[in-house]
């Protein structure tokens, strides 16, 4: 199974695609459009949309996976993020993907086991999980990642959704490291201690 994860904005929008296979995951692409605020909002979002199809239809995804909108003290934020969803959730409708949401907690959880983990903890986490060589760059495209992860380990082989890791003993009770998955977070988890950060990389941004 093939998952588009999208951490949505209109300045900056992430994404990643995830492969699961019998319970393990893997990276396919990661990266993050950014846009500059000279342009006009409608072209802005155009781009936005340009990409996600672009990505829909070089991957074929089975799902597509959205951080959910949540309150925020900055109106101008959530505004902007409501706006960069709804034209996410424009594309996948087109193609007729089906689409996954989260907060980002639920995210923050399922992939670091902490839901206020930073971004360089969520970013470490998910390259361990992924078996990536260091940490995917920029912050956007690793919260891209996460929520991919999230996404392919809550479905089940009949594609019903499931909570995420650490919501799910309520819907389906489970033992705890019996997936790969879920052996992968644990020993990602034991191992994310003995990290040190490495050098600086260059973002892997597209710019329109």
């Amino acid at each position: 199974m093939i998952v588009l994860g999208i951490d949505p904005g209109t300045a900056a929008l992430g994404y990643g695609i995830v492969e699961s296979t019998d319970g393990a995951l893997r990276a396919v692409d990661h990266g993050c459009l950014t846009t500059t605020p000279d342009r006009a909002l409608a072209d802005r979002l155009l781009t936005i949309h340009e990409l996600v199809d672009e990505l829909i239809t070089r991957h074929r995804p089975q799902l597509l996976a959205v951080e959910r909108l949540f309150f925020s003290r900055n109106a101008q934020t959530a505004f902007a993020v409501g706006q960069a969803r709804g034209v996410v959730l424009l594309a996948a409708a087109q193609h007729g993907v089906p689409i996954r949401e989260a907060t980002p907690n639920a995210v923050k959880m399922a992939v670091t086991g902490y839901g206020a983990a930073d971004k360089e903890q969520v970013g470490r986490m998910v390259a361990l999980i992924l078996g990536m060589a260091a940490p995917p760059q920029p912050d956007d495209a690793a919260d891209a990642l996460a929520i991919a992860t999230w996404a392919a380990n809550s479905e089940r082989d009949d594609t019903e959704p499931v909570a995420a890791l650490l919501d799910r003993a309520s819907a389906a009770p489970m033992v705890r490291g019996s997936t790969p998955y879920e052996r992968a977070v644990r020993d990602a988890l034991a191992a994310e201690g003995g990290i040190r950060a490495g050098s600086a990389r260059a973002p892997a941004t597209r710019r329109r």
